[in-house]
């Protein structure tokens, strides 16, 4: 990093908004900057009060029990993703005429000359799965990488540190798209748009707009999602580099400028040599764990955004191979008494959950949970004719009970009428009770956790602790 970037930061007033794991990792990084920084937090618990004080050892101000008012002499905002965009304290840095930024932002401009290229990844589902095949693929080229942004690394601590990448396989979410506007990748996917996070962003509309953010500029290859035409309106929308390409993918046999499956191939009809006519095999659908098709999909991105950095087609195959997923994405638990149980706790909204109950059939679908402004008519529409039965558990069931009223009024419905943890033991029985050999019972709730459990991970952790005294019963 050059001096310049450096003395930039030297002697700003900069209050950071939050004291997660982002939000401490700006601030230390500013801090060793040369920037006078300020973390305002609205919490005050014994955790809070802990990182505070080893911030303080930095020479870090922290000020907690209080997210609302501005410091005084602020120069810049740099905030959490959480954060709404009407919170207060913001309101306040636009009264004062203070910019607010994320961390992505901060990250982006402290780069320097011989940075990594970002490859990009956004979606209302599959960005973590697909930023960690991107990720599995590179390394099979033999190039350093590593999977940041979203996923869990903060992206400012890989930027700052000493290691030396190749490329970044860069998750993004919404949130940080909202609050990153220099931000511009080497290349960028928008894997999926479905109604999510609304009540942050206010609209579906601002929801997209800010997803769209991650085609801006973008050198290279901007990718779409061939069956999402709001995907594709994204990258006409984008303004690009002179040569950056729009790149689709699709479940179906690729046009030209596209990758997709034929005959169980994964094929690339974008990145090869008359591509009016010549095709390049990939890998196999068999490759892909699991091979569900919107994880296929979610493997033609990674392939794609791979491809546009010139990775070779053995090395995507290889690096499919490679890949094994997190836990609680699509995750066979056992199988018992003839029925399968898979855990998808992370299918926390109804997207997600119409394409994991699109894998399987017949399902005892369990679901529910916080609904976050959703609706559940159109995914129940699409999937009740795969549905065996239903077990609703958590605080919204209601909402996707009266929709299986409306649309699937044939499809058994146990609504469970308890939030607390034990309830998802009671859910599983439910639903072994209602299998048949062959069955799935499908852990899909398109609802978040936190009615009943601390994230998605506690929840499919229950399920699978269930599933397992279930099978110990059952041996």
């Amino acid at each position: 990093m050059g001096s310049g970037q450096v003395t930039s930061w030297q002697g700003k007033n900069i209050t950071v908004a939050g004291l997660g794991v982002s939000g401490i990792s700006a601030a230390r990084a500013l801090a060793g900057l040369g920037a006078s920084v300020t973390v305002v937090d609205g919490g005050d618990s014994e955790g809070h009060r802990a990182r505070a004080a080893e911030l303080g050892e930095l020479g870090i101000a922290v000020r907690l029990a209080d997210a609302e008012t501005l410091p005084e002499g602020t120069d810049l905002v740099v905030t959490s993703p959480g954060w709404k965009p009407e919170s207060p304290l913001f309101a306040a840095a636009a009264a004062a005429g203070v910019e607010v930024v994320g961390d992505v932002e901060i990250a982006w401009q402290l780069r320097g000359p011989d940075a990594a290229p970002w490859l990009a990844i956004t979606g209302t589902n599959g960005k973590t799965t697909t930023t960690q095949m991107l990720a599995s693929i590179l390394k099979a080229a033999g190039l350093r990488t590593a999977a940041v942004g979203n996923i869990g690394t903060p992206i400012i601590d890989v930027v700052l540190g000493e290691e030396k990448y190749d490329v970044l396989a860069v998750e993004l979410s919404s949130y940080q798209l909202h609050w990153a506007p220099s931000l511009r990748a080497h290349s960028a996917a928008v894997l999926n748009l479905a109604p999510d996070h609304l009540d942050w962003h206010g609209s579906m509309e601002a929801y997209a707009a800010d997803k769209g953010r991650i085609y801006e500029g973008n050198t290279v290859a901007c990718v779409y999602n061939v069956a999402d035409p709001a995907t594709e309106a994204l990258v006409v929308e984008a303004d690009v580099e002179e040569g950056c390409r729009a790149i689709g993918f699709t479940l179906g046999a690729p046009g030209p400028s596209m990758l997709g499956v034929v005959d169980g191939i994964l094929v690339d009809r974008a990145f090869v040599e008359n591509r009016q006519k010549n095709a390049q095999e990939l890998a196999e659908v068999k490759d892909v764990n699991p091979p569900a098709p919107h994880n296929i999909a979610n493997a033609l991105a990674a392939a794609a955004l791979a491809r546009a950095f010139g990775v070779a087609p053995r090395a995507v195959r290889d690096g499919l191979r490679d890949f094994r997923p997190d836990a609680h994405r699509v995750a066979l638990v056992d199988e018992v008494a003839g029925v399968t149980y898979v855990d998808d706790s992370k299918a926390t909204n109804t997207h997600a959950a119409e394409a994991s109950l699109a894998a399987f059939e017949p399902v005892v679908w369990i679901a529910g949970g916080l609904a976050k402004g959703a609706t559940f008519d159109e995914l129940v529409q699409k999937s009740a004719k795969r549905m065996r039965a239903a077990v609703l558990i958590g605080a919204d069931r209601a909402l996707i009970a009266e929709a299986l009223a409306r649309h699937a009024p044939e499809v058994p419905v146990v609504d469970l009428d308890r939030t607390d943890t034990g309830a998802m033991l009671a859910a599983v029985r439910e639903a072994a009770r209602l299998a048949e050999p062959g069955d799935t019972v499908l852990l899909a709730p398109a609802c978040a956790s936190m009615d009943m459990f601390a994230n998605y991970n506690k929840r499919g952790d229950a399920f699978a602790d269930a599933v397992r005294e279930l099978a110990a019963e059952n041996a």
